[in-house]
Protein backbone atom coordinates (compact mmCIF):
# COMPACT_ATOMS: atom_id res chain seq x y z
CA UNK A 1 0.00 0.00 0.00
CA UNK A 2 1.22 3.48 -0.86
CA UNK A 3 0.27 6.85 0.63
CA UNK A 4 -0.87 10.22 -0.64
CA UNK A 5 0.83 13.48 0.28
CA UNK A 6 -0.55 16.95 0.94
CA UNK A 7 2.03 19.71 0.60
CA UNK A 8 0.72 22.84 2.30
CA UNK A 9 1.94 26.16 0.92
CA UNK A 10 -1.07 28.41 1.24
CA UNK A 11 0.34 31.05 3.56
CA UNK A 12 1.24 34.63 2.76
CA UNK A 13 4.63 34.36 4.51
CA UNK A 14 4.19 37.73 6.20
CA UNK A 15 7.10 37.10 8.59
CA UNK A 16 9.42 36.45 5.69
CA UNK A 17 8.82 39.60 3.66
CA UNK A 18 9.46 40.12 -0.06
CA UNK A 19 7.27 40.70 -3.10
CA UNK A 20 6.09 37.09 -3.40
CA UNK A 21 5.51 34.39 -0.77
CA UNK A 22 8.68 32.59 0.29
CA UNK A 23 7.54 29.30 -1.23
CA UNK A 24 7.88 30.82 -4.70
CA UNK A 25 11.28 32.44 -4.19
CA UNK A 26 13.90 30.97 -6.52
CA UNK A 27 16.52 28.74 -4.92
CA UNK A 28 19.16 26.95 -7.00
CA UNK A 29 17.21 27.61 -10.18
CA UNK A 30 13.79 26.49 -8.94
CA UNK A 31 10.99 27.88 -6.77
CA UNK A 32 11.51 26.80 -3.16
CA UNK A 33 8.23 24.88 -3.19
CA UNK A 34 9.35 22.87 -6.19
CA UNK A 35 12.19 21.39 -4.14
CA UNK A 36 9.70 20.21 -1.51
CA UNK A 37 7.60 18.54 -4.18
CA UNK A 38 10.68 16.84 -5.63
CA UNK A 39 11.23 14.93 -2.37
CA UNK A 40 7.78 13.36 -2.52
CA UNK A 41 8.08 12.71 -6.24
CA UNK A 42 11.21 10.67 -5.43
CA UNK A 43 9.73 8.82 -2.42
CA UNK A 44 8.72 5.27 -3.29
CA UNK A 45 5.91 5.26 -0.69
CA UNK A 46 4.02 8.18 -2.30
CA UNK A 47 1.78 7.76 -5.35
CA UNK A 48 -0.39 10.89 -5.23
CA UNK A 49 0.46 14.49 -4.33
CA UNK A 50 -2.02 17.28 -3.60
CA UNK A 51 -0.54 20.77 -3.43
CA UNK A 52 -2.32 23.51 -1.48
CA UNK A 53 -1.62 27.16 -2.37
CA UNK A 54 -3.30 30.53 -1.99
CA UNK A 55 -6.13 31.07 -4.54
CA UNK A 56 -4.23 33.78 -6.40
CA UNK A 57 -1.30 31.41 -7.01
CA UNK A 58 -3.17 28.39 -8.41
CA UNK A 59 -2.16 29.01 -12.01
CA UNK A 60 1.30 30.26 -11.07
CA UNK A 61 2.02 27.10 -9.08
CA UNK A 62 1.13 24.88 -12.00
CA UNK A 63 3.15 26.85 -14.52
CA UNK A 64 6.25 27.52 -12.40
CA UNK A 65 6.40 24.85 -9.69
CA UNK A 66 5.03 21.68 -11.30
CA UNK A 67 4.96 21.70 -15.10
CA UNK A 68 8.63 22.54 -15.82
CA UNK A 69 9.90 19.62 -13.72
CA UNK A 70 7.62 16.75 -14.72
CA UNK A 71 6.19 16.00 -11.29
CA UNK A 72 3.84 13.28 -12.46
CA UNK A 73 2.57 12.42 -8.97
CA UNK A 74 0.92 15.82 -8.53
CA UNK A 75 -2.73 15.23 -9.38
CA UNK A 76 -4.36 18.41 -8.02
CA UNK A 77 -3.51 21.94 -6.93
CA UNK A 78 -6.19 23.22 -4.56
CA UNK A 79 -6.98 26.48 -2.78
CA UNK A 80 -5.72 27.09 0.73
CA UNK A 81 -7.96 28.40 3.48
CA UNK A 82 -7.76 31.25 5.97
CA UNK A 83 -5.83 29.06 8.43
CA UNK A 84 -3.40 26.19 8.11
CA UNK A 85 -6.07 23.85 9.43
CA UNK A 86 -8.47 24.90 6.68
CA UNK A 87 -5.76 24.43 4.07
CA UNK A 88 -5.03 20.90 5.26
CA UNK A 89 -8.74 20.06 5.31
CA UNK A 90 -9.09 21.31 1.73
CA UNK A 91 -6.24 19.00 0.77
CA UNK A 92 -7.83 16.06 2.57
CA UNK A 93 -11.14 16.66 0.79
CA UNK A 94 -9.33 16.59 -2.57
CA UNK A 95 -8.15 13.00 -1.98
CA UNK A 96 -10.18 9.92 -2.93
CA UNK A 97 -12.13 8.46 0.00
CA UNK A 98 -10.31 5.20 -0.71
CA UNK A 99 -7.02 6.78 0.43
CA UNK A 100 -5.37 4.66 3.10
CA UNK A 101 -2.69 6.96 4.49
CA UNK A 102 -1.71 10.58 3.95
CA UNK A 103 1.53 12.46 4.62
CA UNK A 104 1.03 16.15 5.46
CA UNK A 105 4.04 18.37 4.81
CA UNK A 106 5.05 22.04 5.06
CA UNK A 107 5.97 23.44 1.65
CA UNK A 108 8.82 25.43 3.17
CA UNK A 109 10.55 22.29 4.47
CA UNK A 110 12.56 21.31 1.40
CA UNK A 111 15.47 19.22 2.67
CA UNK A 112 13.45 16.18 3.76
CA UNK A 113 15.07 13.02 2.45
CA UNK A 114 12.87 10.69 0.37
CA UNK A 115 14.15 7.82 2.51
CA UNK A 116 12.83 9.54 5.63
CA UNK A 117 9.46 10.01 3.92
CA UNK A 118 9.34 6.30 3.16
CA UNK A 119 10.38 5.42 6.71
CA UNK A 120 7.77 7.59 8.45
CA UNK A 121 5.05 6.36 6.06
CA UNK A 122 5.96 2.78 6.89
CA UNK A 123 5.89 3.58 10.60
CA UNK A 124 2.45 5.19 10.31
CA UNK A 125 1.13 2.14 8.51
CA UNK A 126 2.03 0.11 11.59
CA UNK A 127 0.99 2.68 14.21
CA UNK A 128 -1.84 4.68 12.48
CA UNK A 129 0.00 7.96 13.19
CA UNK A 130 3.68 8.94 12.97
CA UNK A 131 5.70 12.11 12.54
CA UNK A 132 9.26 13.19 11.95
CA UNK A 133 10.57 15.02 15.01
CA UNK A 134 14.03 16.08 16.12
CA UNK A 135 15.27 15.56 19.65
CA UNK A 136 15.86 18.82 21.53
CA UNK A 137 19.54 19.51 22.17
CA UNK A 138 19.29 22.90 23.90
CA UNK A 139 18.20 23.43 27.48
CA UNK A 140 14.53 24.46 27.33
CA UNK A 141 13.05 26.99 29.76
CA UNK A 142 9.39 27.64 30.46
CA UNK A 143 8.83 31.34 31.04
CA UNK A 144 6.21 34.05 31.55
CA UNK A 145 6.63 37.81 31.21
CA UNK A 146 10.32 37.30 30.51
CA UNK A 147 11.01 35.35 33.71
CA UNK A 148 11.90 31.67 33.89
CA UNK A 149 9.30 29.52 35.61
CA UNK A 150 11.03 26.16 35.24
CA UNK A 151 13.61 24.16 33.31
CA UNK A 152 12.19 21.29 31.28
CA UNK A 153 13.74 17.86 30.93
CA UNK A 154 15.14 17.98 27.41
CA UNK A 155 15.53 14.18 27.29
CA UNK A 156 11.79 13.96 26.73
CA UNK A 157 11.44 16.95 24.37
CA UNK A 158 11.27 16.88 20.58
CA UNK A 159 10.84 19.52 17.88
CA UNK A 160 7.90 18.44 15.74
CA UNK A 161 8.57 18.56 12.00
CA UNK A 162 6.92 17.23 8.85
CA UNK A 163 5.93 15.06 7.14
CA UNK A 164 3.32 13.88 9.59
CA UNK A 165 1.56 10.73 8.40
CA UNK A 166 -1.84 9.42 9.45
CA UNK A 167 -4.46 6.90 8.54
CA UNK A 168 -6.69 8.93 6.23
CA UNK A 169 -9.98 8.26 8.03
CA UNK A 170 -8.42 9.24 11.36
CA UNK A 171 -6.96 12.58 10.29
CA UNK A 172 -10.06 13.50 8.25
CA UNK A 173 -12.29 12.85 11.26
CA UNK A 174 -10.27 15.02 13.66
CA UNK A 175 -10.03 17.87 11.16
CA UNK A 176 -13.77 17.84 10.62
CA UNK A 177 -14.32 17.95 14.38
CA UNK A 178 -12.42 21.23 14.79
CA UNK A 179 -14.10 23.14 11.98
CA UNK A 180 -16.75 24.44 14.38
CA UNK A 181 -14.29 25.79 16.93
CA UNK A 182 -13.85 29.56 17.45
CA UNK A 183 -11.44 31.11 14.88
CA UNK A 184 -8.78 31.91 17.49
CA UNK A 185 -8.69 28.28 18.62
CA UNK A 186 -8.42 27.02 15.05
CA UNK A 187 -5.63 29.51 14.29
CA UNK A 188 -3.70 28.19 17.29
CA UNK A 189 -3.45 24.70 15.78
CA UNK A 190 0.11 24.50 14.49
CA UNK A 191 0.40 20.85 13.53
CA UNK A 192 -1.78 17.87 12.76
CA UNK A 193 -0.33 15.54 15.38
CA UNK A 194 -1.73 17.76 18.13
CA UNK A 195 -5.25 17.20 16.77
CA UNK A 196 -4.78 13.45 16.83
CA UNK A 197 -3.37 13.62 20.35
CA UNK A 198 -6.51 15.40 21.62
CA UNK A 199 -8.56 12.38 20.54
CA UNK A 200 -6.48 10.05 22.66
CA UNK A 201 -4.39 8.51 19.89
CA UNK A 202 -0.68 7.90 20.33
CA UNK A 203 1.63 9.35 17.68
CA UNK A 204 4.94 7.61 17.02
CA UNK A 205 8.13 9.65 16.49
CA UNK A 206 10.82 9.07 13.87
CA UNK A 207 13.98 11.15 14.06
CA UNK A 208 15.20 12.53 10.70
CA UNK A 209 18.39 11.15 9.20
CA UNK A 210 19.56 14.64 8.19
CA UNK A 211 18.71 18.31 8.65
CA UNK A 212 15.03 18.94 7.99
CA UNK A 213 15.04 22.72 8.21
CA UNK A 214 11.93 24.82 7.58
CA UNK A 215 12.58 28.13 5.82
CA UNK A 216 11.20 31.00 7.89
CA UNK A 217 13.88 33.71 7.50
CA UNK A 218 16.29 35.03 4.89
CA UNK A 219 19.11 33.32 6.79
CA UNK A 220 17.27 30.00 6.51
CA UNK A 221 16.89 30.56 2.77
CA UNK A 222 20.61 31.14 2.34
CA UNK A 223 21.45 28.04 4.36
CA UNK A 224 19.01 25.88 2.42
CA UNK A 225 20.41 27.21 -0.85
CA UNK A 226 23.93 26.25 0.21
CA UNK A 227 22.83 22.78 1.29
CA UNK A 228 20.88 22.19 -1.92
CA UNK A 229 23.86 23.34 -3.98
CA UNK A 230 26.11 20.91 -2.10
CA UNK A 231 23.55 18.16 -2.71
CA UNK A 232 23.45 18.92 -6.44
CA UNK A 233 27.24 18.87 -6.69
CA UNK A 234 27.57 15.72 -4.61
Amino acid sequence: MKAAAIIVAGGASLRFGGDIPKQFREVCGRPLLSWAVSRFQAAESIDNIIMVVAPEYLQYAGEHVIDPYGYTKVTKIVEGGATRQESVLNGLKALPISTGYVAIHDGARVLTRPGDIDAVVGLAMRERAAIIAEKATDTIKRARDGYILSTLDRDSLYRAQTPQVFQYDLIMEVHQKVTGLPPDEVAAITDDASLVETQGFKVKILEPSARNLKVTTEEDLKLVEALLQTEKEG
